[in-house]
């Protein structure tokens, strides 16, 4: 599994930054966890489609940041 944590430890490695000098967590604004932990089942894929995943979960946030990146130099 993999957390927000983790996912934002990673985009903001990317670009070279570290996230705890930017990002502010106030528990005021957590919201009630309806599950304690959503995970999701590729079998279903694998099995019906024969698919199976070739990006980590790190080169997918590098991909997303990249992106967003992209968009928002395109935009200038």
């Amino acid at each position: 599994t993999h957390s927000v944590r983790e996912l934002v430890e990673l985009a903001f490695a990317h670009v070279g930054l570290d996230w705890e000098k930017h990002v502010v967590s106030d528990p005021k604004f957590y919201r009630p966890a309806e599950v304690d932990l959503l995970l999701a089942d590729p079998s279903k894929a694998r099995n019906d489609l024969g698919w199976s995943p070739t990006v980590s979960f790190a080169g997918l946030v590098a991909m997303m940041v990249d992106a967003d990146l992209e968009r928002l130099s395109a935009r200038r």
